[in-house]
């Protein structure tokens, strides 16, 4: 089986890489500001969705296939958050994480084509995220490092982020933006093995 990630997320690529899946990269061209709603699950799992099937129009007919999109968002006191854009909101955001506890929901969604036959499957993951009391200071070092501003919710475990996170309630490859244990879940309801995914780097 052949995996397309549909995103151009580095830090989705290297968590498969890392899971021993070495996936071939196709960036989807979703609009995401086309999406309106409040609903942070619903938010996800459509751009997800739009995301993987955008890719599948070029990558299908193809057999032997696995197509997978994610999108993820920070909740916040109800409020949602995405990618803050620049160091000044990225600043500004942290101010409110600082102490606080955030959802991450990230929407997947897989196709697979196999056998002449394309199925799909979507689901959410959720991970709750505890964030450090930080200093004014430590804010604007953050922020001043450009990593927070082009990441969902302004932050990462995996990077300069990690030292500002002091509890973490679900899975952690979700907060990096893929759920390895949600994907083989999904996997295994269209019918692949995750170990069928293994592969070598091309």
């Amino acid at each position: 089986m052949r995996l397309v990630l549909a995103s151009a997320s580095p830090a989705r690529l290297e968590t498969l890489r890392r899971a021993g899946v070495h996936p071939t990269v196709v960036v989807s061209d979703v609009d995401e500001s086309l999406v309106q709603t409040e609903d942070i699950h619903e938010l996800v799992a459509e751009l997800a969705k739009r995301k993987a099937e955008a890719v599948a129009t070029e990558v299908l007919p193809s057999d032997d296939v696995v197509i997978v999109g994610c999108d993820s968002m920070l909740e916040v006191d109800g409020v949602t958050y995405g990618k803050p854009g620049s160091p000044e909101n990225a600043a500004e955001l942290w101010t409110r994480l600082s102490e606080s506890t955030g959802l991450l929901v990230t929407g997947h969604h897989v196709i697979v084509s196999r056998g002449g036959e394309v199925r799909s499957t979507n689901r959410n993951a959720e991970t709750l995220v505890h964030f450090a009391d930080l200093s004014a200071d430590e804010i604007r070092a953050y922020a001043a490092t450009g990593e927070p501003e082009v990441v969902a919710g302004g932050f990462t475990i995996d990077g300069y982020g990690g030292p500002f996170i002091t509890g973490i309630e679900g899975d952690p490859h979700n907060v990096v933006g893929i759920s390895l244990p949600l994907l083989r879940m999904m996997l295994a309801d269209l019918g692949v093995t995750w170990h069928d995914l293994w592969n070598t780097p091309a």
